[in-house]
């Protein structure tokens, strides 16, 4: 206790303070003081030394695979120029350092991770993206192409929202891991309309995947991932987009592929992100370059997606 660790100068009731404890009183006020000088100059030195958020700071990197079975992979992305187009829809964004995008090969593990101002998205889960395409269109009009370049935009938009929490400070209420899906899915959004149903739509078909019945028996220690259910996750990301636009969205409820009962509520969930991601996030994209970039990228998209949907 902090009354039991300083022994008193003066007994109580007295008439007047002695000299003694005048002294300690200038003593203090002097102490507080210079402590008070010093608090103010180092938070004068922080305010100078912290960087100033800009647009235009992510940078990317096509590492060589180790896999020589990945090598085709890294020459199409290449060629392709995939990092350069993410580079210039997420430039935009207004960041304090420089964030990098990068590709590489992960031994033999399909992952995708954010570190130390650093996105790597592994070889072996783009590989498991394009294994996962079916040869023909599914129901709803999706595509070979929208499998492959849905869930691998979802993936790289999923760890930008990882790194701006981190970058920016934001603060997230609940598991992080669903506001970095809440964060993508809200981006795809701002694509054009036939592009946005595409990549939601493949990247949710990704992660249905992954639940082949409807009853299915799951290991308990899965409900202890600090990521939601891969159903979990496909039908909050049909839900934003339901809610989002429900005319664009309104056969994945017909066809009951996301339940009404999820669906009637939809409209409130996509509200309160909107709200969020304008609080939160707007304030630190650049506008003008966000409009410009989003054009530039849904003419991309739509032609990568002719691209992959070649015979």
């Amino acid at each position: 206790m902090l009354s039991q660790m300083v022994r008193p100068t003066h007994q109580i009731g007295t008439s007047a303070p002695t000299k003694s404890s005048g002294a300690t009183r200038r003593k203090s006020a002097a102490l507080v003081a210079i402590l008070a000088a010093a608090g103010m100059a180092l938070t004068a030195a922080s305010a100078i030394a912290a960087p100033r958020s800009k647009p235009n700071q992510i940078r990317y990197e096509y590492v060589s695979p180790k896999n020589p079975a990945h090598q085709a992979i890294h020459d199409q992305m290449k060629q392709g120029r995939a990092l350069e187009h993410l580079q210039e829809l997420l430039s935009p964004l207004r960041l304090p350092y420089p964030l990098t995008f990068k590709v590489a090969g992960c031994d033999g593990v399909a992952n995708a991770f954010y570190d130390d101002e650093v996105i790597t998205v592994c070889y072996e889960l783009l590989a498991e993206f394009l294994k996962n395409a079916p040869n023909r269109d599914l129901p709803l009009g999706v595509t070979r192409a929208d499998t492959i370049l849905g869930p691998a935009l979802d993936t790289f938009l999923h760890e930008t929202g990882h790194a701006v929490f981190r970058m920016l400070q934001i603060p997230v209420l609940g598991r992080e891991e669903d506001a970095a899906d809440q964060f993508s899915a809200y981006i795809m959004l701002r694509l054009g309309k036939d592009e946005a149903r595409g990549m939601i739509l493949g990247a949710a078909y990704q992660y249905s995947l992954h639940v082949p019945e409807p009853q299915v028996a799951i290991p308990i220690e899965k409900f202890s991932d600090e990521h939601s259910l891969p159903a979990q996750r496909a039908f909050s990301m049909l839900c934003i987009a339901y809610g989002a636009d429900k005319k664009l969205f309104a056969d994945i409820v017909e066809k009951e592929f996301l339940p009404r009962k999820r669906a009637d509520g939809c409209e409130i969930e996509y509200e309160d992100l909107t709200f969020a991601m304008t609080k939160l996030i707007s304030p630190h994209i650049d506008k003008r370059l966000a409009k410009k970039f989003h054009e530039v990228w849904t003419r991309t998209v739509s032609a990568r997606r002719a691209r992959f949907n070649r015979p």
